[in-house]
């Protein structure tokens, strides 16, 4: 059970990142996530597939194909967070080489903090070369200046704290090392109009009646709608640090592709930790 009995978090307004409802701080929203996702595991993916009419799987094709010029290396030290059920990992190994055995490929590694989601991804990701781990977004157990390659689909927007999160990325980036955050925006224009209908009003109605939690999918545009819009994360992404960063609209919109680079004369920050 969450414990909701902490005072409002004071600089919340300052820190934007999910609000989950009940949620008072970065502490209990993050355990209200994780709680969430645990209980639509089961019905996760064919959820996403049918609330985007599949066109889900073109994204993540897509993304995987612009970090290829990473994701070829046999030696890049790829992560894909808030991994959920594997499909974005397995779009990234669709791009991986198998190496050799002089110089066998690094396996991608997958990681979320949902141990129901962690439980699929190992099913579906069976035999491929990946390591599979829990791990907390913000907190992340990796060395400073250890990753090349970052990637998240539909799993930043859930953060409690999206500066917080970004300078996580950034710090177990190596320098040149590159994000790519896949997520939900929002359309303009009468398209924009008739996505927010279908989005606040349709989407939820489907997703309870098949989940069965009106909670998780009443979150879901909340959780949108309170994202930055694509100029306003750009500027985000850039104020933390990264370089050449850069938004591609997938679909009209209704999704996009974040992307930036860690510099290469970046200097981390004297209080970071090096994790072994």
């Amino acid at each position: 059970m969450t414990n909701r009995s902490h005072k409002p978090d004071p600089n919340a307004a300052h820190n934007p990142g999910s609000r989950p409802a009940g949620a008072v701080d970065e502490a209990t929203s993050a355990a209200l996530v994780r709680e969430m996702f645990d209980r639509i595991a089961p019905r996760y993916d064919l959820l996403n597939h049918v609330l985007s009419c599949n066109v889900d799987r073109t994204w993540w094709w897509r993304t995987a194909r612009t970090f290829r010029h990473i994701l070829e290396r046999p030696d890049a030290k790829v992560l894909d967070i808030c991994c959920g059920t594997g499909d974005m990992t397995r779009a990234l190994l669709r791009r991986r080489p198998g190496g050799n055995e002089k110089q066998p490929a690094e396996p991608v590694i997958a990681a979320d903090f949902s141990e129901k989601m962690l439980a699929l991804a190992r099913v579906k990701l069976a035999g491929r070369q990946v390591s599979i781990q829990s791990v907390d977004a913000m907190r992340m157990p990796f060395a400073d200046g250890s990753l090349d390659l970052i990637t998240t689909a539909f799993g930043f927007r859930n953060l409690p704290n999206y500066k917080a999160g970004l300078e996580e990325f950034l710090r177990v980036l190596k320098p040149g090392g590159e994000v790519g955050i896949l997520d939900c925006s929002r359309p303009g224009g009468v398209l924009g109009k008739g996505f927010g209908f279908y989005f606040r009003h349709v989407l939820p109605a489907i997703g309870a009646r098949i989940s069965g939690d009106a909670v998780a999918y009443g979150y879901l545009p909340s959780s949108v709608e309170g994202f930055p819009p694509p100029p306003a994360m750009v500027e985000l992404m850039r104020s933390v640090g990264f370089v050449d960063v850069q938004w591609t609209p997938y679909t009209f919109g209704i999704a996009g592709l974040w992307r930036g680079r860690k510099p290469p004369g970046f200097q981390s920050s004297p209080l970071s930790v090096q994790v072994g």
